[in-house]
């Protein structure tokens, strides 16, 4: 590709003058911090002012400037504003036009240069002089007597060394403008700005459908909420709802927030316990009136105004226990893993209305339904709907309560009419907790992925994490749109 020189009465180009460099027009550099932007945003301005051409619907990446239109015969380097090559200024109106000397170019660019060289020559001797002088105090006069006439020959000598030292402080000026960008960059992609009108973001890294539930649940719990000397505490709630949601490890959290594992680790218990204590008013068991009066129609056509909950087991996997008591109490037949159980229970109109703390995955569903309290939240004519494996008719009959559960098959070839149609029905509204538990599963993962033993470890308030993941993780799945439409 044949490269031309765009300098207005200039003709060189790359097939015929070898020996020139041609450079291209200086770029916008957007990812090495504000300094660095704006320095090469004026630059690339002073170039195109340089050529004064209309370059208006041509690509500018094409432009190229010939090393003859620079005073040392090659461009300066971008931190290098004051070197007169920082912009092309020889004949850049045509050849004809008559150019100043080089040397009144030059003249005060080398003349700062200079000064500046020398105050490093005498920074350096000043300092050879302190490093060489005895510590005897009655040999000092004497020493710097002898020695004053060798200070210009050090001087001299180190010349080379205080050149290669300013290229190198450059460097190291260049690297921290960049480093002290990107560090800029990490630290404030969490910050509550960050998130503002981004609805789509948030949705990611928490769940929660808009920017005005975020900042809603966070103007709730911040006055609880721990802050540290690196995280504030919007930063300390996103790191939460982060480990909830994506299920990342919280060695990824501390390169994330720029913190030890350590940290972020205490950092997410805390929060736990503070979202555990203020979100436990979200996962409420509401009022029989108000079940009535938004009760949805797809309930009422087929079981009136009686029907309070939809309940249904799910499980989550765990590590295995080294106990061999726990491990056994925790091994699930139907997973064939070690897993904890909860039993969730929702209102016809979608939201979660119980969760109950962690079991021990051997445990049956009935046992769950009639030891973890759900039945004291019932009244006599309440209606529960449940799946098979829920055999709780008596226990619900002595406080004249009813359970609909699919008729059984077992023993029968074929299902009576009625058994069918009454099934059908059942299995049409009861699919609305099979929804929100896989809601809750897939919003925050962590529920889906396998929990470590020390989540299962109680604590002071004879709650464990597990026990406090879930009731979170539920609450803040109501403040999402219902899986359930009124209609």
């Amino acid at each position: 590709m044949v490269n031309y020189c765009r300098v207005l009465g200039c003709t060189n180009r790359s097939d015929r003058e070898k020996h020139l460099e041609y450079y291209r027009l200086p770029k916008i550099l957007t990812n090495q911090g504000e300094e660095c932007k704006k320095l090469s945003e004026e630059r690339r301005r002073l170039w195109l002012a340089k050529l004064n051409q209309d370059f208006q619907g041509k690509n500018l990446d094409n432009i190229r400037v010939c090393s003859n239109h620079f005073l040392s015969g090659k461009r300066s380097d971008l931190y290098k504003k004051d070197d007169p090559d920082w912009v092309p200024s020889v004949n850049m109106r045509g050849k004809q036009e008559p150019q100043p000397p080089k040397d009144s170019l030059t003249s005060r660019y080398t003349r700062r240069v200079n000064r500046a060289q020398q105050k490093l020559k005498d920074a350096a001797a000043h300092s050879l002089l302190l490093m060489d002088t005895p510590d005897d105090d009655s040999a000092t006069s004497d020493y710097v007597g002898d020695n004053i006439c060798s200070v210009g020959t050090q001087t001299e000598m180190s010349g080379d060394f205080i050149d290669s030292m300013t290229s190198e402080l450059q460097n190291l000026r260049t690297e921290n403008i960049q480093l002290r960008s990107c560090v800029e960059n990490v630290s404030s992609s969490y910050d509550q700005s960050a998130f503002e009108g981004k609805d789509e973001k948030v949705l990611f890294f928490t769940g929660l459908p808009t920017y005005q539930i975020l900042l809603a649940l966070f103007t709730y719990i911040s006055p609880h909420l721990p802050v540290k000397k690196s995280l504030n505490a919007f930063k300390v709630l996103m790191l939460t709802l982060m480990r909830l949601r994506l299920n990342v490890s919280t060695t990824f959290l501390s390169y994330a927030f720029n913190v030890s594992i350590a940290t972020a680790s205490r950092v997410f218990t805390d929060v736990i316990d503070v979202m555990f204590i203020r979100m436990k008013p979200l996962v409420i068991w509401p009022e029989r009136e108000q079940l009535v009066k938004t009760m949805p129609m797809q309930f009422r056509k087929q079981f009136g105004k009686k029907c309070v909950a939809i309940i249904d087991c799910f499980e989550v996997f765990i590590d295995r226990p080294s106990n061999l008591i726990a491990r056994a109490e925790t091994w699930s037949s139907y997973k064939h893993h070690n897993t904890v159980k909860f039993l969730i229970g929702i209102t016809p109109q979608g939201t979660v209305s119980y969760i109950s703390n962690a079991w021990g995955g051997r445990v049956s569903d009935k046992y769950i339904t009639e030891n973890c309290g759900f039945l004291d939240n019932i009244l006599p004519g309440d209606l529960v709907l449940a799946d098979r494996g829920f055999d709780i008719q008596d226990t619900l009959g002595c406080i004249m309560a009813q359970v609909k559960m699919p008729a059984f098959t077992r023993g029968k070839s074929q299902l009576a009419p009625v058994d069918v149609e009454t099934t059908r029905k059942i299995a049409h509204v009861r699919i609305h907790v099979e929804r929100v538990i896989g809601s809750v599963r897939q919003k925050y993962c962590i529920l889906g992925g396998t929990l470590p033993i020390d989540f299962l470890m109680r604590k002071d308030d004879n709650f464990c994490t597990v026990d406090k993941i879930g009731l979170v993780c539920c609450a803040l799945v109501n403040l999402c749109p219902s899986v359930v439409d009124f209609d």
